[in-house]
């Protein structure tokens, strides 16, 4: 994201963004990728109430809330980019928040990766991370990427 410091992201997170709503696609590429016709959007703070579920020392993955989100709605899979762009609303919104914090750094990309979109970068991610205990590693020659190690052991199941 672009000009945080200039966008209220707690009004993003509450705005009636039309959701939640299922859409039916047709697309074949879309269907074989994701496994289904029934595309569920969920509201920002659906994203939010999750990301506060995740207790200390515990992680989770945008793919494993996207998948909760769409079974708990009769989805076959939620809309991937809104997804993405919410998780990071809900962690911009708690940064700007005194009271009433979401765990964001507890929500990691595919794989366990650390979101280089959240409040501070990978730097301030990976060090509340190893805070709570995780080990991170850096992997990539060129462009490096940055892990929480055997992520599936620290998994919160939903």
């Amino acid at each position: 994201m672009a000009n945080e410091d200039q966008k209220d992201f707690n009004a993003m997170m509450n705005e009636d963004k039309g959701m939640p709503k299922m859409q039916i696609v047709t697309d074949e590429a879309t269907i074989k990728r994701y496994g289904g016709t029934k595309m569920y959007f969920a509201p920002p703070l659906d994203y939010n109430e999750i990301m506060k579920r995740i207790p200390y020392g515990k992680i989770i993955t945008t793919s494993a809330i996207r998948d909760y989100l769409a079974k708990q709605n009769d989805g076959d899979f939620t809309e991937p980019i809104t997804a993405g762009a919410f998780i990071s609303i809900a962690a911009w919104a708690s940064e700007q928040r005194d009271t009433d914090l979401t765990p964001y750094w507890r929500t990691l990309k595919a794989k366990g990766e650390i979101n280089p979109k959240f409040p501070g970068g990978v730097d301030a991610q990976i060090e509340k991370l190893e805070a709570e205990g995780h080990t991170v590693v850096c992997r990539g020659r060129k462009i490096f990427r940055y892990y929480v190690e055997n992520f599936e052991e620290a998994m919160y199941e939903l």
